[in-house]
């Protein structure tokens, strides 16, 4: 597991990596394993926007292709001497959590540089902060950034019993703006309460399970909420169903790819010899997204709006489908 570079270099979906090193590994919880990440020259790593997350390549996958996921940073930002990941283990995954559970102080690991697309609105009067579960880890460097700026917050941090991920860490820094719940319907109740309560000019930011991020998303509507103050992150989705095959026309280069019932639009370019960009395989983080030529699409993902989704020009192929025989991409 030792890599030699210790410069950033271009990985094959066209970032930039860093080769870090792992200094420290704790087990938060029984399911929770976090993981400090160091330049092996002691140099100071790029700032980040809270909210962030890096890109690890988590060894390789099926085929011996590239395995990347995306965890969320939870240490400081500004300038930091480290970057910090918690990463639950997940028994039905992709491997890749098992992989970074299984990290030795001393690995080397390929890490991209931060993105952010779940950054604090600066100009919010209050920020009404909501985990569940290992999205914690986004709703952590918000708050770090909350009270290092004197940013008036609140988090409501529901998990199950047992199993809470850096909670030492955020009494000290919430105090009494810390709000934790292990019982689904006194976390539901409250939330109902706290939608009605805020401050105008909040914004409400939320990390978590499908569900739970669904369900706030409804309840923040009927409560008046504008979608301008709704933000969020989602895990992932979950098993989906396998799906009718169809062909892809991919019109650029004049070639049909048949995508076989149970095998993702991705994976079948992919087996073709296409590249496209990707990260989670999830249809979460919108990397992979395909221009649509015609065709009716059956999408599964969690990035695209409603609004796109019925534009019909685009396709997230890690998850979603054609809804019909055939579907020509702009590749």
């Amino acid at each position: 597991m030792t890599l030699t570079s210790d410069v950033p270099v271009r990985n094959s979906a066209g970032g930039t990596e860093l080769q870090l090193t792992v200094a420290e590994t704790i087990a938060l919880t029984p399911t929770v394993r976090h993981v400090r990440l160091v330049d092996p020259a002691g140099r100071t790593l790029p700032s980040f926007t809270p909210g962030s997350h890096i890109v690890v390549t988590c060894g390789t996958g099926p085929g011996g292709r590239p395995r990347r996921n995306s965890y969320s940073l939870t240490g400081p930002a500004f300038e930091p001497d480290h970057y910090a990941i918690s990463v639950r283990l997940e028994e039905s995954g992709r491997g890749g959590s098992q992989w970074v559970h299984d990290l030795q102080v001393g690995d080397r690991v390929p890490v991209g540089t931060p993105r952010s697309a779940f950054a604090p609105i600066l100009t919010a009067r209050h920020h009404l902060l909501v985990a569940g579960g290992i999205g914690i880890t986004p709703i952590l460097s918000h708050v770090r950034a909350a009270v290092q700026w004197g940013r008036s917050f609140e988090v409501h941090y529901a998990f199950r019993d047992g199993d809470g991920a850096h909670l030492d860490e955020l009494h000290d820094l919430c105090g009494p703006r810390l709000y934790i719940y292990t019982a689904r319907e006194v976390f539901r109740k409250r939330m109902g309460q706290a939608l009605l309560e805020q401050p105008i000019g909040t914004h409400l930011y939320m990390c978590g399970p499908t569900g739970l991020v669904d369900d706030l998303c409804e309840r923040a509507g009927r409560a008046g909420w504008p979608d301008a103050r709704v933000h969020y992150e989602h895990f992932r989705v979950g098993d989906l169903d396998p799906g009718e095959p169809f062909t892809a026309h991919l019109t650029r280069r004049v070639i049909d790819v048949t995508v076989d019932s149970g095998v993702s639009l991705l994976d079948a370019l992919e087996s073709r010899g296409v590249a496209v960009p990707n990260l989670c395989r999830q249809g979460v983080c919108g990397e992979c997204r395909l221009p649509v030529m015609s065709g009716g699409i059956d999408h599964r993902d969690l990035y695209l709006s409603a609004a796109e989704k019925e534009a019909g020009d685009c396709v997230m192929p890690c998850v979603s489908r054609a809804n019909g025989p055939r579907l020509e991409l702009d590749l």
